[in-house]
Order: C-alpha cells, then sequence, then structure tokens
C-alpha cells in the first residue's frame, strides 16, 4: 500500500469506532436504568427488517470467508460456494420455523428458549457451548485470517501479534460500550463497504483475466462446476453436501446466539421473518464476489499475468489479488473492506458472549441481578472473552482455511441442531432427551476433534479408507444424536407446561398460517423468490 491507501484505512477505522462509540450514547428507558439491558443486549427490540439482513450478512461474512473462498476457489474452483448458496436455504427455516418461535417466546438468548422447551439443564450446557464456539470459532479465525490478509495487502512484514491485538482492541473499544445498537449500526456500514469493495476487485479480476471465455479457457472444467461427484480431488461430493450441510447450517443460522442474537432484537415478527430472507438474497453474492475472483486468479496464474511463486501460501489469493491488480488508492479502499469483514464478526460475537453470560449465567443464578449489573458483567466478559480469542488467534496455521473452520463446526454442530430440531417440530421431545443428547453429542464430538487434531492413526485410517470427509462425520454424529434424543423420549416422555406447549408447532404448515405484510414484501412470496433464485444458480452452475 501506499500512503494514500493507509490514510484512507485510517480514516476508516476511526470513523467505524467513532460511530460505534456514538452508538452507545443511547439513553436506557429511564433515567433509573430500568430497560438498559434490552437497550444493550437486544438494541431494545427496534431492528427493522434492512438492518437485521445486513447485520445477519455482515457477522457471517469475516475474513473467514473472505480470504478462505478466495482461497477455495483458486484451488477447487466453485465447489465451497455451496457453503454460501446452501445457507439460502436455512434462512428459509430461520424465517419460516425459528424465528416465529423466538419472537413469540420474547427469549434474550437461544439457551433461554431451550430452558422454556425443554429444562434448565439444557439451557446450561448450550450456554456453554455457545460461549466457547463465539471464542474459538467465530472470533479466534476471524482475528487471524484479517491478520494475515492485511499484512499480505500492507505488504509490511507486521508481526501477526500486533496485527491481532490491533484488530481485536478496536473492535472490542465500541463493542464493549454500545451493546448491540452499536453492533448493528456499525455492521450496516460495513456490509456496504465490504459489498462495494468485494464486487470492485471481482470487477477488476473479471476484466484482466479476459472474462468468462477467458476463465474458462484456463481453468480446469470441473473448477466451473458447483456439483461434483464421489472422485472429484476436492473431496466433498453431492451427496456429502445434501445430507452433512443441514447439520452444521441449521446450527449456525437457526440456532447459533451470534448469528441469531439480530433476529432477537427485532421489532415484530414480520421484520424477524423478512429480514432473515433478505440475507438470503444476499448470501447468494459471495459466490460471485469471494469465489470467483480465486478462480480468476487461476486464470491470471496461468496466463501468466500472476507470477506462481506469489501463491505459494494460497491463503494469500485475495491479498495478492489486490496488491496485483488494483491502483494506489483503491488499494486502501479494499483494506477498509477487509477490516470491516473482520470487525464486523467480533463485535456480533463479543455481544452474543455478554448476553449468554449475563442472561444464562448471572440471571440465571442472581435472578434479582439489576440491569445495570447485567450490562457491567456483560461487558467485563466480552472483554475477557476477546483476550482469550487474541491467545487462541495466534495458535493458527490452518491449511485451507474456510475448510477448516467447517470442518471444526462440524464436531460442534450435530447435537445442538438435533435437540432444536426436535424441540420445535415434535412434542414428545423431552427434556431428559434433550439433555442427554447435549451432554453425550458434544463429548462425541470433542471425542473426534481431537483424533483428527492429533492424527490417531486408526481414525485417520478409517476416514481415507471408507472415504469419509467432515460433512459425512456430521451426518454420522446427527444420526447418533437423534438415536439418543428418540429413544431417551420415549423412555422418559415430556411433561408439558403451558408454555412448552407454545413453542411447539402442531404441524409443519402452522408457522406459514401467518399472514404477514401484503404485497411484495409478503414473506411467502419472499421465501418463493428465493427458494426460484437459488434453484436457477444451481441449474446453471451444476
Amino acid at each position: 500500500m501506499g500512503s494514500i491507501d493507509l490514510v484512507i484505512v485510517a480514516i476508516y477505522l476511526i470513523a467505524v469506532v467513532a460511530i460505534g462509540c456514538w452508538s452507545s450514547l443511547r439513553k436506557p428507558s429511564d433515567g433509573n436504568g430500568a430497560g438498559e439491558a434490552s437497550e444493550y443486549f437486544l438494541a431494545g427490540g427496534t431492528l427493522r427488517w434492512p438492518v437485521i439482513g445486513m447485520a445477519l450478512f455482515a457477522t457471517n461474512i469475516s475474513t473467514v470467508h473472505v480470504v478462505g473462498l478466495a482461497e477455495a476457489g483458486y484451488k477447487s474452483g466453485l465447489l465451497m460456494g455451496n457453503f454460501e448458496l446452501l445457507a439460502g436455504f436455512t434462512l428459509i427455516l430461520l424465517a419460516n420455523f425459528f424465528a416465529p418461535l423466538y419472537i413469540r417466546s420474547r427469549v434474550v438468548t437461544l439457551p433461554d428458549f431451550l430452558e422454556k422447551r425443554y429444562s434448565r439443564p439444557s439451557r446450561d450446557v448450550l450456554a456453554i457451548v455457545s460461549v466457547v464456539s463465539a471464542v474459538f470459532v467465530h472470533i479466534g479465525f476471524s482475528l487471524y485470517t484479517g491478520a494475515v490478509v492485511m499484512n499480505g495487502i500492507i505488504g509490511v512484514d507486521i508481526s501477526l501479534v500486533w496485527s491481532v491485538v490491533a484488530i481485536a482492541l478496536l473492535t472490542g473499544l465500541y463493542t464493549i460500550l454500545g451493546g448491540l445498537t452499536a453492533v448493528v449500526v456499525t455492521e450496516s456500514l460495513q456490509t456496504l463497504v465490504l459489498l462495494a469493495g468485494a464486487i470492485l476487485i471481482s470487477a477488476v479480476a473479471w476484466v484482466k483475466a479476459g472474462g468468462w471465455e477467458g476463465i474458462v479457457a484456463h481453468a480446469p472444467p470441473m473448477h466451473l462446476s458447483l456439483i461434483r461427484g464421489a472422485d472429484d480431488p476436492g473431496g466433498l461430493p453431492w451427496y456429502s453436501l445434501a445430507l452433512g450441510y443441514p447439520v452444521i447450517g441449521i446450527w449456525y443460522w437457526c440456532t447459533d446466539q451470534t448469528i441469531v442474537q439480530r433476529v432477537l432484537g427485532a421489532k415484530d415478527e414480520n421484520h424477524a421473518r423478512v429480514g432473515s430472507l433478505f440475507a438470503g438474497f444476499i448470501k447468494i453474492l459471495p459466490l460471485f464476489i469471494f469465489v470467483l475472483p480465486g478462480i480468476a486468479c487461476y486464470s491470471l496464474v496461468q496466463q501468466g499475468a500472476i507470477s506462481p511463486e506469489k501463491l505459494a501460501h494460497t491463503e494469500q489469493t485475495y491479498a495478492v489479488l489486490v496488491r496485483e491488480l488494483l491502483p494506489v488508492g483503491v488499494k486502501g479502499l479494499m483494506g477498509a473492506a477487509l477490516l470491516a469483514a473482520v470487525m464486523s464478526t467480533v463485535s456480533g460475537a463479543l455481544n452474543s458472549i455478554g448476553t449468554l453470560i449475563s442472561y444464562d449465567m448471572l440471571q440465571r443464578w442472581r435472578p434479582q441481578t439489576s440491569d445495570r449489573a447485567l450490562v457491567s458483567v456483560g461487558r467485563w466478559s466480552s472483554f475477557i472473552a476477546l483476550l482469550l480469542a487474541i491467545g487462541w488467534s495466534l495458535t493458527l496455521n490452518p491449511e485451507g482455511i474456510f475448510q477448516s473452520i467447517n470442518a471444526m463446526i462440524t464436531y460442534l454442530a450435530p447435537p445442538i441442531t438435533c435437540v432444536f430440531l426436535f424441540g420445535v417440530f415434535w412434542r414428545r421431545a423431552s427434556a431428559a432427551a434433550s439433555f442427554a443428547t447435549l451432554t453425550l453429542g458434544s463429548l462425541a464430538g470433542v471425542t473426534l476433534f481431537m483424533l483428527e487434531k492429533f492424527q490417531v492413526a486408526w481414525w485417520t485410517d478409517l476416514l481415507k479408507t471408507e472415504r469419509i470427509d467432515f460433512l459425512l462425520v456430521g451426518v454420522l454424529l446427527f444420526v447418533f444424536c437423534t438415536a439418543i434424543m428418540v429413544s431417551v423420549s420415549l423412555a422418559r416422555p415430556q411433561v408439558h407446561t403451558i408454555e412448552s406447549e407454545r413453542l411447539v408447532w402442531r404441524t409443519p404448515w402452522e408457522p406459514l398460517e401467518f399472514r404477514g405484510w401484503s404485497g411484495m414484501m409478503n414473506y411467502k412470496w419472499l421465501t418463493a423468490l428465493l427458494a426460484a433464485w437459488l434453484a436457477v444458480v444451481y441449474i446453471l452452475l451444476a
């Protein structure tokens, strides 16, 4: 980067932090502090659909996606784009089946929902797992990839430690001060900056590679296909995606506190539903603005426009595109866009951690805790979590960033997906079954993760011999959890309360009885349009 680029990045950082801190000046509902916790953790239940949609997208799209999807595009083509497109289908589930129950039950956290549907022990287990996932999955990976890509673009050998600490502290400043209002305000701005920057680099890479004809002429044919067979070297055949993605996708988009907290802060059910669907429409873009530039980079290397030596480390794919293709000044805008990606994810995860610890741990044991005490504990717990995430991020050096984070999620998601799915759709799902599934399923997931992490021979040999990829491991874990859920529910049936009865759909069609807004903004029409749009993309790129 030149001096102009660095000035642009600095101005962006100052602007985001200033806007986030300004948002923290919003006053609570009255002068005595009543309503302060609701304002801090859920933005006072005032969020409208455009903000919800953009905040969902911004929290999801971290530098893990920007860097990881470009790297995946370079190495295996469109394959990893499936994770972005299939997210649209799980956002349809969120909008139509999960969000209505969350809004009607008026829960602050998803562990709170599990207590109302099942029991307190289920709430406790999910709260712990949710905090761990926010620290080690959402924040840790984001800080690492943010530091890697910024060092690659700036072109200066800055210590990874200083890069991680700088990004973490700047983001933590306005997040810890301002709560969810500061998070969603800055996320809306960061979504626009990120999309503008990503579209710019995609257009430049597209033109430099010679358009679609140039990419087709220099990329392997399978690079341009979403659907792969069992013999594809990418290692993710179509049946793994069809069976395995719903397991991790439902956890991530429908039951993970870091993501769903934006929906919990919705003004009403209509805004929750339409905001979720709006995010589904935006999630189609990453295939074209993150994955496709990676394929264009591969094509440019084959054409000799970019030296192969510059891609010795493929996680620098996106950084190389920015550094090689963009002029001075514009690089600064891209640097700002990439900072937007990492800061939005970190801020969202920090806010969810504060919410979980304040409501699901502190208030769980001390129900009379004041709003101001809840906010104070939320701020301190967010700060401590940030320090833990910084330490974790400095130990990372993943090979294939995007696939690494999805593999980690695979061991975490199955028990949570299982208890929420059965809890929402099966009246007989019981509290005892929920607790058994969460504990035994999580223990099984941790065990398999450790076997994979430490490369235990018999386990890794089994995976290779049977051609079991990480998504199929998730399917097997989900089957294991389902067996626990069903057998324990039948053995120890649920004794429903009036409240828990309201948190189960009587039929799969009951959620669609809600009329919604009239006209083009009706959630039923938007659901059909999103599903059709996703189907068209798959037909064209199969």
